[in-house]
């Protein structure tokens, strides 16, 4: 058994490298065979993740090297996951932060490093893919230090050591010119640079509680650094709750440790180590799990509020049922409640509405997430248009809305449609610098309702080589209205299929989101108007058939392919009075009232 630990998290913006470096860490330990077929971002464990080609939840893993074990946590880069990352550092005692040798400090490096400076934890910076053609590594450097400057950190968080790596060949080194061989030097700065964690083995055993997820044989699995004493399968433990107390009484069934990519059963943990237990049933993230003896919980740090919520409540279009198993209001609520005991950056209410329910997270990708499971779990959801969560500022009364600052990195031609596009959207340019090869990085400050939306039509302005980040700024004055979608909708005002004659005709009124025998209802979107105003149209016109032949054939009807929505384009292409019908095999966009006559009355209130 080993004698030493070294607890660490590897933190960077997101695609910067952080999961690719794991896999050369398990690689370099020894952990697998020379021949074992191991899978690129391995840790990557979840399909979205692999689809989406980014982290999503933090996760442990650990490996020996030189009598040494390291546990690693794997953190989420998007901004949206920031709740993962801050719960997890409170389980370490170091970070490895990671920064692009090619893009520099960006909005989440800025975000994750805060965190991680304010709570004392001592970085090693790595520079990664500096072998990429367009790397920039001094410049770089000088930004990482301006960046740690700027959040105020301490003399002993400034002298941090730099490496140089590249994570996909697997090799780092501490000077550029030094010979590329493997991770070793890595592995020898964590070391010797970060401490081991404090151990009180004779105290009760303490454990604060940071992820959770459920097994199928093992119910509840509880992940956490046991902060005091030692743990025992069988113990006697209960749950403190901050202002509740006890909040569960249970045995420890099972003590995990955390190996590669997998948990390996133990009978014994000492303080100091991260596990996974299991036997409780109620407790959540942030309780204390501790013996018996223990009344008072330790202290868990507080999370970043959410900025925006969305409307989820059942599915009462008339397709309700076609494609999926779990509709009621009841199922949904249950799947909602056990989605925010593990995501503490969640927080979830029932809704004024009958059978509704507001969820409120970081941003429009983390509630994407979050819908898209359900979608796949067999759940139908009508989805509402995001909105912005405000602050009234107590001196003054006034409004508060949450800001975010919005790096974009583009090419230098599409720059003055961008600032066009995003001061529309009460943005506020606050730097313009050229980052070479014909490409300009610019900094803004905007409402996050602005950003509302805004995605797919920046792709379109820059013919999808521009890239956005975004990082929560804070809370400002409210900036005014914000003008809205600028072209109407084409909503069916019958049910059944559609048809390739009636569509045919459509499309000269604008562009068509359904396609030939797809089933319509009254009050479904089929497609965006050419103008601004809402058009009924009648999707399942045929042609009429009569005795009296044709002079030639008949011309051949041939429709344009359809536009294909994803969630997240979906989300943010509707307004107010419209919903996003989420089923397991399709996404569907409709009014909320399906009567014609209905919406006509609404409109007027």
């Amino acid at each position: 058994m080993c004698r030493e630990f070294r607890n660490f998290a590897i933190i960077a913006h997101v695609d910067h490298g952080k999961t690719t470096l794991v896999d050369a860490l398990f690689k370099q330990s020894g952990l697998f065979r020379d021949n074992q077929q191991l899978e690129t971002c391995a840790m990557d464990s979840n399909d979205l993740e692999r689809e989406r080609g980014i982290t999503i939840l933090a996760k442990c893993t650990s490996f020996v090297w030189q009598d040494v074990k390291l546990n690693i946590v794997d953190t989420p880069g998007h901004a949206d996951f920031g709740g993962e990352v801050e719960r997890i550092l409170s389980m370490v005692e170091g970070v490895l932060l990671l920064v692009d040798a090619s893009e520099g400090p960006m909005p989440q490096t800025k975000f994750v490093l805060a965190k991680a400076l304010a709570l004392g934890l001592k970085p090693i910076v790595v520079i990664n893919k500096i072998d990429k053609q367009d790397a920039r590594v001094h410049e770089v450097v000088d930004e990482v230090f301006d960046l740690f400057v700027a959040l105020c950190a301490n003399e002993e968080q400034l002298d941090f050591p730099i490496l140089y790596a590249s994570g996909r060949n697997g090799w780092a080194v501490k000077n550029p010119t030094d010979e590329r061989r493997d991770l070793t030097p890595l592995l020898e700065t964590v070391i010797n640079h970060i401490k081991s964690p404090e151990i009180c083995e004779d105290a009760p055993f303490q454990m604060l509680v940071t992820m959770l997820d459920y097994d199928q044989y093992l119910g509840r699995v509880l992940t956490g650094k046991i902060l005091r004493g030692n743990a025992s399968v069988n113990d006697s433990v209960h749950a403190l709750r901050e202002g509740i107390g006890v909040a569960e009484r249970a045995r420890l069934t099972k003590l995990l440790a955390f190996e590669g990519l997998k948990r390996t059963p133990l009978e014994h943990a000492r303080c100091g180590d991260i596990v996974a237990i299991a036997g409780l049933q109620e407790a959540t993230v942030a309780d204390t799990i501790a013996s018996t003896e223990v009344i008072t919980p330790l202290k868990a740090l507080p999370i970043d509020p959410p900025t925006l919520s969305m409307i989820f409540s059942i599915n009462n279009s008339p397709l309700a049922g076609h494609e999926g198993k779990k509709l009621t209001s009841r199922v949904i609520w249950d799947r909602l409640r056990r989605e925010a005991e593990g995501n503490i950056s969640i927080s979830i209410k029932k809704s004024d509405q009958q059978d509704s329910f507001e969820v409120a997270g970081r941003g429009e990708l983390q509630l994407g997430v979050l819908i898209e499971t359900m979608r796949r779990e067999g759940f139908e959801l009508s989805i509402s248009r995001p909105q912005v969560l405000y602050k009234i500022d107590e001196a003054t009364g006034q409004k508060l809305e949450p800001m975010e600052e919005l790096y974009i990195d583009l090419d230098d031609e599409f720059t003055g449609i961008i600032i066009e596009k995003i001061t529309m959207r009460k943005g506020a340019l606050l730097d313009m610098r050229p980052s070479g090869a014909g490409k300009t990085r610019l900094k803004f400050l905007i409402p996050t309702r602005g950003l509302i939306g805004y995605h797919s039509e920046f792709l379109t302005d820059t013919r999808g080589s521009g890239i956005m980040n975004r990082s929560f700024h804070g809370y400002e004055l409210h900036k005014g209205i914000i003008e809205g979608r600028s072209k109407g909708v084409l909503v069916s005002n019958v049910a059944g299929n559609a048809v390739a004659y009636a569509l045919f005709f459509l499309e000269e009124r604008g562009t068509l989101f359904i396609n030939h025998g797809d089933p319509v209802y009254e009050g479904i979107i089929i497609g965006e108007h050419n103008k601004a105003n809402e058009l009924d149209v009648n999707p399942t016109k045929a042609k009429q058939l009569t005795n009296v032949r044709a002079a030639g054939k008949d011309d051949n009807i041939k429709l344009s392919p359809p536009r294909a929505i994803s969630l997240e384009q979906a989300l943010s292409y509707i307004q107010d009075d419209e919903l996003v019908e989420v089923t397991p095999k399709s996404i569907r966009l409709r009014k909320k009232y399906l009567d014609q006559n209905t919406r006509k009355k609404m409109s007027r209130l």
